[in-house]
């Protein structure tokens, strides 16, 4: 290859890289402009760990004998349970928009027209909505676990391993749950019926379907049974789901693959 053909070669490169970073960049602009999506989104995350250590510390500086302090590992466990599932709640709804925003804004047309790849703006979707969701679940999990420490008193504390631990588990969470609602959405195409679907199975189909042991492995193919299996044991996750690191794998993968194939598919096969 001569020098002249190399250095094509790398502007080629750098262009194509500067695109993809401006596609991301404008999927993840036209998620942070919508502000009640940004509004509920924190109200769902970062508020209600707050009111919740709040009220308990109040409860506790107020009558000390009757409650306990606000903070420690014993309600670091519970207020985890209840920001799991509003993270879910919110990368639904940030998948959803992501997966349906052109189309109810009228404007996939006109992407399609410019002639830029429709796998290419599908795929672009994904790091733009990520950049929204993860910060969300990340900050939600800072606030509960600085006030369990911060308003411990004298209780147990949750240690360094088990923070860790939870604050990746709630990231993987998130970005799947993300994936999902993404894939779902572009598949569905609208997104009333998209959100009703994802949030009826995390919320009441999924856990009751993993909770029928009876199921066996069947369990361990259906959504969300990886991350379940895969929570920290301090957490005590329900339903409790006993799968191996293979298996627990696989369904991650598989979860993360399919909804991404079925949305990449169903835009560019979609009528512009």
């Amino acid at each position: 290859m001569s020098a002249e053909s190399f250095a094509t070669t790398v502007l080629l490169s750098r262009r194509r890289k500067d695109r993809g970073q401006r596609l991301v960049g404008a999927e993840f602009l036209k998620l942070r402009k919508r502000r009640g999506l940004v509004l509920s989104s924190f109200g769902l995350t970062v508020v209600p760990m707050l009111i919740g250590y709040a009220v308990v510390a109040v409860r506790h500086a107020s009558d000390p004998d009757r409650h306990g302090p606000g903070g420690g590992l014993e309600n670091f466990v519970p207020s985890i349970g209840l920001l799991s599932g509003l993270v879910a709640i919110v990368a639904i709804l940030i998948g959803v928009t992501a997966g349906t925003g052109d189309l109810r804004a009228g404007v996939f047309r006109e992407l399609v027209i410019t002639g830029r790849s429709r796998l290419v703006l599908f795929a672009a979707r994904v790091p733009g909505g990520l950049a929204l969701v993860l910060p969300f679940a990340a900050a939600g999990f800072v606030t509960a676990a600085v006030a369990s420490i911060a308003l411990a008193g004298a209780e147990p504390t949750p240690g360094l391993r088990l923070l860790v631990l939870t604050g990746a588990w709630m990231g993987l969470a998130a970005a799947l749950t993300f994936v999902l609602a993404l894939g779902v959405s572009s598949v569905v195409g609208s997104a009333g019926p998209s959100i009703g679907i994802l949030l009826g199975w995390q919320l009441l189909l999924g856990p009751l379907v993993l909770g029928i042991a009876s199921l066996g492995i069947v369990r361990g193919l259906l959504p969300g049974a990886g991350l379940v299996a895969l929570a920290p044991e301090a957490l005590e996750a329900q339903p409790a789901v006993s799968m191996s690191a293979a298996a627990i794998a696989a369904n991650l993968v598989l979860w993360t693959f399919v909804p991404l194939a079925a949305g990449a598919w169903r835009t560019n096969t979609r009528d512009a």
